[in-house]
């Protein structure tokens, strides 16, 4: 009997062995399932799309590299790269300087920490379409408060939304300040796991908080600080509903960015599906050159 239970034991272990390691794919079956329907799917069909014209979205012709040579011979892509090219710098720039100092200051609170990491992280949790609503009212020339307050201490009423260099620094603005939280919480998680005795060791050598900051803080920051800039340069290639519902572009184009330029050549007539999905193809591109770009040189210089 013992010899015929010890086999049975024996039989099941494969079973067994086998059921453990199949168990954590069954877990994430079901998102990876989505992200193959919803990301890689979409991306395939529309790398596919871009070699193809059409007008209503069933019937496509095949036309090779066409919607490529159309995008890069429109006088309009200039400009709309010009804008992407200072939306994007000055959003990441910005986004990172103002997040650091965020989260240093919030990292040195003992007593406000919980309530200013609750107001930075607001309108991370607003929907990018009623923040472009709200702006619109609030820097509207004629009734906006902030024109209003303006008015008040003599300072005129500026056309945030109409003038083209204004519009631009209007769509910056709203575009750090709902993106800013995130990137601090991220920061600020960084910084909670630097070694509080390093500080200590450093104050008491007789370091001030300058230094402390300098030679310290940002130097064992930098892979965090890496990440800001990959997902702030993403996010700012990426940046459109908030805009379309704040300027739709304009004025005069001057905040038509990447993305719009997409949604304009798909979606507004004449529809264009396949210069559309072809702009989309570059602009991927473009961000994946970015991103590798930045990890590169981030990884560089963490091995010098």
């Amino acid at each position: 009997m013992k010899v015929r239970e010890s086999k049975q034991v024996v039989r099941r272990r494969p079973s067994t062995s086998w059921r453990r390691r199949i168990t954590p794919y069954l877990f994430i079956a079901p998102n990876l399932l989505i992200f193959l329907t919803f990301i890689i799917w979409p991306a395939f069909r529309g790398f596919y799309i871009s070699f193809f014209d059409s007008m209503d979205g069933s019937n496509f012709i095949y036309v090779g590299t066409a919607n490529y040579e159309a995008i890069f011979s429109d006088p309009l892509v200039a400009t709309v790269a010009k804008n992407t090219t200072t939306y994007v710098v000055f959003y990441m720039l910005i986004s990172t300087l103002l997040s650091l100092a965020f989260a240093i200051f919030i990292n040195e609170q003992r007593f406000a920490r919980n309530f200013f990491r609750a107001i930075i992280f607001l309108p991370v949790m607003l929907s990018p379409v009623v923040v472009g609503l709200i702006w619109n009212d609030v820097l509207d020339r004629k009734v906006g408060p902030l024109n209003t307050l303006l008015e008040m201490a003599g300072g005129g009423s500026p056309g945030w939304l109409v003038e083209p260099t204004l519009g631009m620094i209007a769509v910056i603005f709203v575009g750090i300040w709902v993106h800013l939280g995130f990137y601090t919480i991220i920061l600020l998680a960084g910084l909670q796991g630097i070694d509080r005795s390093l500080f200590e060791a450093a104050a008491i050598d007789g370091a001030t908080r300058w230094q402390i900051t300098t030679k310290i803080t940002l130097p064992l920051l930098k892979p965090t600080t890496l990440i800001i800039i990959i997902l702030a340069t993403i996010h700012g290639f990426q940046s459109f509903d908030f805009i379309y519902t704040l300027t739709g572009g304009g004025p005069l184009g001057a905040t038509t960015l990447i993305v719009q330029y997409i949604y304009d050549r798909a979606f507004q007539t004449p529809i264009q599906y396949g210069l559309g999905s072809a702009a989309g193809v570059i602009l991927f591109m473009i961000i994946f050159a970015f991103t590798a770009l930045n990890f590169l040189i981030g990884r560089r210089k963490e091995a010098v």
